[in-house]
């Protein structure tokens, strides 16, 4: 069982059908709107794999991200690993139908894994990270697609 301060879940409402929050997390067209605009491609199929390059101030973290769950508008899930750094984190995309519209909910593990002396791989860093993609980006890219 993993402890408490290994895993980090943000979660948010939209007023939006289940559907349209899975093609904003799945398709690549969209992903590279709201997350990071250097995904070279990106797929919703088990086993699929892409790696891509982010700079924090003075260094790299050559993203690399494998598929290992897909159940069509409801979850994926991948794990995320740096080339440059050992360690390895799964990412779960889960779609909560709910009465007036969505709840999408992401959730971090293996935070443990990364190294602790780098400070964009704390706990703190990831949560801030996820509510930045996903409470303000991506909201605000379905808000102005969709009205």
């Amino acid at each position: 069982m993993e402890s408490n301060i290994d895993y980090v879940v943000v979660e948010h409402h939209f007023d939006l059908p289940e559907e349209v929050i899975w093609k904003a997390i799945t398709e690549h067209e969209q992903m590279i709107q709201w997350f990071f605009n250097n995904i070279p491609d990106f797929k919703a199929e088990e086993g699929f794999y892409t790696e891509f390059n982010v700079r924090s101030e003075e260094r790299e973290f050559l993203h690399q991200w494998k598929i290992l769950e897909v159940i069509p508008g409801k979850r994926i899930v991948y794990d995320w690993q740096y080339k440059q750094y050992p360690g390895i984190g799964r990412v779960e995309f889960e779609l909560i139908n709910v009465r007036n519209g969505t709840n999408l909910r992401v959730s971090t593990y293996g935070l443990h894994t990364f190294p602790q002396n780098i400070p964009e791989f704390s706990r703190d860093s990831c949560r801030t990270g996820w509510n930045y993609f996903i409470k303000d980006r991506l909201r605000i890219y379905l808000e102005s697609k969709n009205n």
